[in-house]
């Protein structure tokens, strides 16, 4: 059927349900014209009076209501048709109990990502790269089983003939291997203020590359922010005589990623999982080399094991927290809850890893949070 065809084809059958439509609501007017008239005589009767003896104002005052229904529920109809032929109707603000839902699953997601240093410590001495190789196989794994139950292979398939869309995949799959890389080194490092700080920084970098590729519009608050984070960096690099790479690059790869799954139209669930299955084989070299020479930890008991297995659910499971959040609470809402993950990982690192916390770090992390408030205070003002 062609694109003409089947929107005339919708046009009819519009038109027949709001002809229906229509003739239900002049029926209801009618019936609601009968009782009040029957109200009116239940009302006079105690008094000697009858339907028929009513004065004819009366009579006339429920006929020009009867009136005004017909012309309301005609104007109804008429928005309504307008409405079904709107393929991009208005949202509904989210109801009461839908938010808190969506709130409790925010802050699950957030909490999971701001405790995940305490799992990745768990590893040890285990080289990042292998780490990262079975949390790619395994969320693959846990992910495709996700899929698999929610019958969704369809549009997994039909990404998978899509060369454009799997090119920008495997540039975020790339980052996204990096990123995980990255952050279980700096945690196993004993760096994970620095971590923390790249995820703190992350908003306002996004918002830089928003500015620079996607031509949006900074409004003077954003500015402010951006060059106050320049200036708690600055501080840092000036103090400590060294550049805070590791929180840099963390910002700057995940913001990239960010930057480019937006470009992209594909379902968070199913572009995790094919970005995963994109760099699988990688992984799966890695882990195979690894037990052919016997450098690898693959096997070397049960807890590994486990460990390793745990990588992949521990990595989907905030995502899918994430997912229903966002299904239920508007982004500017949920926006907020995003600092409760570098919090958590602030927290962790000063006083259940005693990284140091001098008064430069002060300085710095006060820079960068004066310039989150700054920045969320104009987001809200902009709405």
């Amino acid at each position: 059927m062609s694109p003409t065809s089947y929107q005339a084809a919708l046009s009819r059958v519009v038109i027949a349900f709001s002809t229906i439509a229509d003739t239900w609501h002049k029926w209801q007017t009618i019936l609601q014209m009968i009782e009040r008239i029957a109200e009116i005589g239940k009302i006079a009767q105690p008094l000697g009076a009858t339907p028929s003896s009513l004065p004819s104002n009366i009579i006339l005052l429920e006929a020009a209501r009867s009136v005004q229904l017909q012309r309301e529920s005609r104007c109804y109809c008429f928005t309504t048709r307008l409405r079904l032929l709107n393929t991009n109707p208005p949202s509904q603000p989210a109801s009461p109990p839908l938010i808190r839902a969506g709130a409790m699953y925010a802050v699950l997601a957030y909490t999971a990502w701001g405790l995940l240093p305490i799992y990745w410590k768990f590893f040890g001495q285990i080289p990042p790269a292998e780490v990262v190789s079975h949390r790619i196989i395994w969320s693959l794994v846990f992910l495709g089983g996700l899929l698999v139950l929610q019958h969704r292979q369809p549009e997994f398939t039909q990404l998978w003939g899509d060369r454009q869309r799997l090119g920008v995949l495997l540039a975020t799959a790339l980052l996204l291997a990096f990123n995980w890389g990255l952050y279980v080194y700096g945690v196993n490092s004993d760096r994970v203020v620095e971590t923390s700080l790249g995820y703190f920084i992350n908003p306002l970098v996004s918002v830089l590359l928003g500015f620079v590729f996607l031509k949006e519009r900074l409004q003077l608050g954003q500015k402010l922010a951006v060059l106050l984070a320049a200036v708690g960096v600055a501080n840092f690099i000036w103090h400590f005589g060294a550049v805070p790479w590791i929180a840099l690059a963390l910002a700057c790869s995940f913001a990239v990623y960010g930057l480019l799954r937006k470009v992209v139209a594909v379902s968070p669930m199913v572009g995790l999982a094919m970005e995963t299955l994109l760099i699988a084989p990688l992984a799966l070299i890695l882990v195979g080399y690894g037990a052919a020479t016997g450098s690898g930890h693959l096997g070397r008991g049960w807890p590994t094991l486990l460990l390793f297995m745990g990588a992949g659910i521990v990595t989907s499971m905030p995502l899918l927290w994430f997912n229903n959040a966002a299904k239920r609470m508007q982004l500017s809402t949920l926006g907020f809850f995003q600092y409760m993950a570098p919090s958590l990982q602030l927290l962790l690192g000063v006083f259940l890893y005693h990284e140091p916390f001098t008064a430069t770090h002060t300085v710095t992390f006060g820079c960068i949070w004066l310039a989150l408030v700054l920045y969320s205070f104009t987001a809200l003002r902009a709405k």
